[in-house]
């Protein structure tokens, strides 16, 4: 059996987009400045592997009456802002969310795991195991 490896891809997802709006223009930069000295520090450390805002603005794609539909909308709290891609053991991923210098403000942050495939495919593959096994 061999050993998972230590480090992995985790994606921390920044949920929030007006959590900057009761802050001051002061307060606002303070906060920006610790965000950016903390990516430029996890950056130069080799932990993040991409990061990038995201607008405020997007479409959701759902299912309704047999037709693609344009909606329903996330709650400004719900819509994720942006995200990092990191390179790290989970712990670690979890020690870096916390970090996150919007917390405090209301900024949620959602750590996710990268899998190299998605679980219904996973559950295809074993339906298609355990048929092929009969």
């Amino acid at each position: 059996m061999s050993t998972p490896p230590t480090n992995s891809e985790y994606m921390l997802l920044f949920k929030g987009t007006l959590w900057d709006r009761e802050l001051s223009p002061e307060e606002l930069q303070q906060v920006m400045t610790r965000w950016m000295n903390w990516l430029g520090r996890l950056t130069q450390e080799g932990k993040v592997k991409a990061a990038h805002p995201l607008g405020n603005q997007g479409k959701v794609i759902t299912w309704k009456k047999g037709a693609p539909i344009d909606g329903p909308f996330a709650e400004s709290k719900e819509a994720i802002g942006g995200y990092f891609l990191l390179q790290v053991s989970e712990e670690e991923a979890l020690e870096i969310a916390k970090e996150c210098p919007a917390l405090k403000y209301g900024v949620a942050v959602e750590v996710r795991p990268i899998v190299d495939q998605c679980a219904s495919m996973e559950r295809v593959y074993m339906e298609h195991a355990i048929g092929s096994s009969k």
